[in-house]
């Protein structure tokens, strides 16, 4: 599969609370700060497909403001229930510019999340 980097925007600009929900290439996107940097995801609970940018960021974890699964940040991986890793994106700052290395074919509907 291939893959396109895009620009997302200035790393001066991150919003204070340490994450931010977008769309890159149709894809849904949950960006977060870490403690080396960034980490970007695909933004949709493994579970029940909820958004996991509606959940709170703790200790390195996302948790799916659904049922409480809980996702590494760094690595995408599920340490909070049984449930499949999360996808996650390559990121990379380049000239105080944040930019996530997105899939070139669209996400299939295991990969979308259910929209409230």
């Amino acid at each position: 599969m291939t893959a396109t980097w895009h620009s997302l925007l200035a790393e001066a600009a991150f919003p204070e609370e340490g994450k931010l929900a977008t769309q890159i290439a149709g894809w849904h996107v949950l960006v977060a700060r870490t403690d080396d940097g960034f980490a970007a995801l695909n933004d949709r609970c493994t579970h029940q497909a909820a958004q996991l940018s509606g959940g709170k960021i703790r200790r390195g974890a996302v948790m799916c403001p659904l049922h409480g699964a809980r996702f590494e940040v760094e690595t995408g991986k599920c340490i909070g229930g049984a449930y499949a890793d999360l996808r996650k994106f390559d990121l990379r700052v380049s000239d105080g510019t944040i930019e996530v290395c997105m899939p070139d074919e669209p996400p299939g509907l295991n990969e979308t999340p259910v929209l409230a």
